[in-house]
């Protein structure tokens, strides 16, 4: 399988690309910085041996033009048949420039590769499948992370309307909602974290999840079904809860 993936110098994107390298698939990888970068090209190469190549290049999602000329690139040199959509930040200060930063990287950055991948797949006649990361934040709105679960309840909202859309076209489309996972974001955190998962277990349910074309990977479920039922509450009862939330400093 030929696997693209953004975000994959740290968290869930780091972990996926390594687990994707045991599979053996061939990996094209991109982030924004490439020390951090190449050091996860290099040990999905050692994984990878003789069996397929990881490539890697210093990309920002948020510039569309950028991320579309590399998956166009990554496509032309070995067809893609799984996009991650996977590159997103977090801000403990809700300041103009980070909120800008934000939305940028998580909405923008999600369209910037989920549009070329589609392309992609339907300029090849084949299909494919997209693989987006919202957050279980994503479920409703949170007083503790204001731009960041509003940016995920995007992209998870998108992702979702798109499966059924391009279903027909013989595109899948999966939605993880994950909830606290280890990467350079939660390192930062000092909240509490409840039910905290290492990032190769993260990566392990999104693969099984993908594999059987699962439309919302969402887990744990304790946090799951916490996120949903504060989502649906009336929205005085919402504000109440949210109140109690820890704030989020990073």
């Amino acid at each position: 399988m030929n696997t693209l993936i953004t975000g994959a110098s740290s968290g869930i994107g780091e972990a996926l690309a390594l687990a994707c390298a045991r599979r053996g698939d061939a990996l094209f990888l991109c982030g924004r910085d490439s020390g951090r970068l190449e050091s996860v090209r290099s040990r999905c190469a050692e994984l990878l041996g003789s069996r397929a190549k990881a490539e890697c290049e210093v990309v920002d999602v948020a510039d569309a033009a950028a991320a579309k000329a590399w998956i166009e690139r990554c496509d032309a040199a070995a067809p893609l048949d799984r996009v991650f959509a996977n590159a997103g930040v977090s801000t403990g200060v809700e300041n103009e420039e980070n909120v800008r930063r934000t939305f940028a990287t998580n909405v923008g950055g999600c369209v910037n590769t989920v549009l070329p991948a589609v392309a992609a797949f339907e300029r090849g006649g084949r299909g494919g499948q997209v693989v987006i990361t919202a957050s279980i934040a994503g479920y409703g709105p949170l007083r503790a992370c204001p731009s960041y679960s509003a940016t995920k309840a995007c992209v998870k909202t998108w992702g979702l309307a798109l499966r059924g859309a391009l279903a027909p076209r013989g595109i899948r489309v999966s939605v993880v909602c994950p909830g606290f996972v280890r990467s350079r974001i939660t390192d930062g955190n000092t909240c509490p974290m409840p039910f905290f998962m290492e990032a190769d277990r993260a990566a392990e349910k999104i693969l099984r999840g993908a594999d059987r074309n699962v439309g919302l990977i969402s887990f744990p479920w304790p946090m799951r079904l916490a996120t949903w039922s504060l989502s649906v509450l009336p929205f005085r009862l919402n504000e109440l809860v949210n109140l109690l939330l820890p704030k989020k400093v990073i």
